[in-house]
């Protein structure tokens, strides 16, 4: 009988010097030293499927070979973990529905226009959660408003189960009852989102390396960034960070994730003195 390991395909470390090099050029995500077992782990598999013998044959076929950009895709959602569920880390997102959004929507009262950026979104919980709580604040008040928000990602595989709105009981766990039953219609192990909520978030696939293309999206009243900066150096967060100072309102909110940190790094934004907030605006 054939074993797992027999089946192993061994990555040496000069083979993991060129992926991790690939990986992050193309999109920002540092493998450490001790995380080259995940990339062989991970990747073991996908070489069985394409009868590839080892991985320098791999590496070709990423670096030169004519379908690399789908390649990379898969290897990106082979190699990443999109871990997620709607209302995640709950207390900072009421920091974001009873204090930044009231603050924001007082001070665009005159214009009515509303933009949020839910950046490397994964499979969109998290920008609908902040739908649902923007249609709860402006309740009648909504159509009055043009509100845009954008999720985005670097994985296509992620955005289509978020432009699909169907999610499993998994994605919901941390959803209040409420709210579930609210914005949710059960249809056998699926819940399907609110038709309204899903009007009011666009996706784009997006890499956080692109700073041309985040120009383009304009400028943002909140900015959302939350446990993605965790697989960056300091170098890529400055970058992603600069960029995000670049594409954000002078009065505008930028929240990262729980477990992130800025600190140290040469970036325009100071942190906000909110418990639970991890929030910051432009210095």
């Amino acid at each position: 009988m054939t074993t797992a390991s027999a089946t192993k395909i061994p990555m040496s470390t000069a083979q993991f010097e060129k992926l991790r090099k690939i990986i992050y050029d193309r999109a920002g995500i540092h493998f450490p030293d001790a995380k080259k077992y995940v990339l062989e782990s991970r990747l073991g598999h996908r070489l069985r499927e394409m009868e590839v013998e080892d991985y320098d044959q791999y590496i070709s076929f990423l670096s030169m070979g004519p379908y690399q950009t789908d390649e990379f895709q898969e290897m990106f959602n082979r190699i990443t973990i999109n871990e997620t569920s709607f209302f995640r880390n709950e207390p900072q997102l009421d920091v974001f529905e009873r204090k930044i959004l009231p603050e924001i929507l007082e001070k665009r009262k005159a214009t009515k226009r509303l933009r949020i950026w839910s950046a490397a979104c994964s499979s969109g919980e998290e920008p609908y959660t902040l739908a649902m709580m923007v249609h709860r604040s402006l309740g009648v008040r909504l159509p009055d408003w043009r509100v845009e928000i954008l999720g985005t990602d670097i994985s296509e595989k992620a955005l289509e189960v978020a432009q699909s709105g169907r999610y499993t009981s998994y994605s919901i766990r941390s959803t209040p009852g409420l709210a579930q039953k609210r914005y949710f219609t059960e249809d056998g192990r699926f819940y399907i989102l609110d038709p309204e909520i899903k009007s009011m978030v666009n996706f784009q696939l997006h890499n956080l390396r692109d700073k041309l293309a985040a120009k383009r999206f304009g400028t943002w009243d909140v900015i959302f960034c939350r446990n993605v900066m965790i697989y960056f150096d300091d170098d890529m967060k400055t970058r992603v960070l600069s960029t995000f100072g670049d594409q954000i309102a002078a009065d505008g909110t930028l929240f990262i994730g729980h477990s992130e940190s800025i600190r140290g790094l040469n970036v325009p934004f100071e942190g906000l003195t909110i418990p639970q907030g991890f929030c910051y605006r432009k210095a």
